[in-house]
This record gives structure tokens, C-alpha cells and sequence, in this order.
């Protein structure tokens, strides 16, 4: 697979998930929007669009092309001890995975970050399109970690892809608005991030935001003390203090927000 194909396997993804989740969180909502949800999908897959544009022209299939050159000269952690293929894969996507935690946890408690990092908390309402919602400067940051991890793990390319590919419809799926079956969200919950969990998240109450930072697997939480589970659902309000005014959460406004006076 080339980059390019990588580059175009991820956005049919993005976008089969994006349709899918929407179509049902249309058919069976948790909750009612308490803004137009016109207005705000909008403004969420419009910042997508313009990260898109920038991060393909520097980032484009740059993962892709690190995970294939040091899987072609085996350079990396995977590398120091003979692995079944399997493991390599298996430890690819776990060890991404931990670390994106890690990234999240960072982006909550370092200040510059959160700067960044806040664009996608101040959505009023959470439904699919707000797994879209992040600042340029978060997903630059972001990529370029991601590479650098890559390069020092070894990271096979099959798990790239699995995780990759997992992490586009795990973020979709945590952050949509759709009723979840009570059976399917305490099975979820015993290792995978159902909405509830990551609902919590998006919480007004710092506390509550300040935990729940599992993207695919909910483990992390778990074993690391972070995981906020015996919450209220209906009482949680969704956003940022300080940040409720619709009008101030337009595009223009949330590409300078990490330069402007910091809002907890």
C-alpha cells in the first residue's frame, strides 16, 4: 500500500462513519441538540476541511511511509527480540494506543496545550461531527509525535492501518449522540469507550473532564485511575466554562481561541 492509498483508505473511512453514525444518531438520539446542529456541523466538518487541506500538504502519508521504512530495516523496539509477526501488530496498535492516553492526559493539564486543546471541549452539544472539532496546531502537534513514535517503536505497518482505521471509528462512535442499548454500553464500558464514558469527558465540571481519556480501549483508565464511571448521564452539561455563547464559537473564533485569553 502506498501512501496515497493509505491517505484514501483513511478518508473513506472517515466519511463511511461519519454518514453511518450520523444516519443513526438521527433515528434513535440520546438527547435533543440545544443548538442548531446545522449551524454547528458546519463549523466542526468546516475546520475539517481546512485541517485536511493543510495536514495532507505536510503530513500527507508520512506515518505510513515511517512505519514501512523502519519495518523494511527493521529499526526499533520490535526489533531488539525476535517477534511473531502477530505481536508486532498486536503491540503496534496497544502501544499507540497507551500513548495517545498519554497525549490526551498532556493535553489537559499542560496549559499551552489545552489552549489548543479547548476548541474541541467548547462544543456546546457532542454528536459525531465533534470527533472532527480540533485545532490545526493540536493535529500538528499531534502527527508529529505520532511519527517520532512510530520511528522508536518499529511500528509494523498492518498495525498502523488497524489503529489508524480504529481510531477514526472508535472517536466517531464515543462522541456520537446516539442511544446505546444498556446491555451494550456496560459491555463496551469493560474495555472499549462507549459514548456514556467519554460523555463524561465533555462535562462542564473540571473533575469529570479531567478524567476519561481512552480513545479505543478503556484500560487505561482503568489501571491508571483516571476513570470516572457513577456520573449522573442526564445532568452532564456539555462545553467549556466561559464558553457558552454560540455566536463566539464561529469558525474565525475557534482558529484564534489558543491565542486568546485563557477561559478554564
Amino acid at each position: 500500500m502506498t501512501p496515497a492509498d493509505f491517505v484514501t483508505l483513511r478518508m473513506s473511512i472517515f466519511m463511511g462513519g461519519l454518514v453511518l453514525f450520523l444516519l443513526l444518531e438521527l433515528a434513535v438520539p440520546y438527547r435533543r441538540p440545544s443548538v442548531s446542529k446545522t449551524k454547528r456541523w458546519f463549523i466542526n466538518l468546516g475546520m475539517t476541511v481546512f485541517n485536511s487541506l493543510v495536514l495532507r500538504l505536510v503530513f500527507a502519508g508520512a506515518v505510513l511511509a515511517v512505519s514501512a521504512y523502519v519495518s523494511a530495516n527493521h529499526i526499533g523496539l520490535l526489533y531488539l527480540t525476535p517477534l511473531p509477526y502477530w505481536a508486532r501488530v498486536v503491540i503496534t496498535v496497544v502501544f499507540l494506543d497507551l500513548l495517545l492516553w498519554v497525549w490526551h492526559l498532556l493535553n489537559h493539564v499542560v496549559p499551552l496545550f489545552w489552549r489548543f486543546h479547548r476548541v474541541h471541549h467548547t462544543d456546546l452539544n457532542m454528536d459525531v461531527s465533534t470527533a472532527t472539532r480540533f485545532h490545526l496546531g493540536e493535529l500538528t502537534i499531534s502527527e508529529a509525535i505520532k511519527l517520532g513514535l512510530v520511528f522508536f517503536l518499529g511500528a509494523d505497518i498492518l498495525g498502523v492501518l488497524i489503529f489508524e482505521s480504529s481510531l477514526v471509528l472508535a472517536a466517531q462512535f464515543q462522541h456520537s449522540s446516539l442511544k446505546i442499548p444498556a446491555w451494550l454500553e456496560r459491555f463496551w464500558w469493560v474495555l472499549f469507550v462507549p459514548p456514556s464514558m467519554h460523555r463524561i469527558h465533555h462535562s462542564v465540571v473540571i473533575k469529570e473532564r479531567n478524567s476519561n481519556y481512552g480513545t479505543i480501549l478503556s484500560v487505561w483508565d482503568r489501571i491508571l485511575g483516571t476513570l470516572i464511571q457513577d456520573t449522573d448521564q442526564g445532568r452532564i452539561k456539555i462545553g467549556v466554562g466561559g464558553h457558552f455563547e454560540q455566536k463566539k464559537l464561529g469558525l474565525g473564533h475557534l482558529l484564534i481561541m489558543p491565542f486568546t485569553r485563557y477561559v478554564n
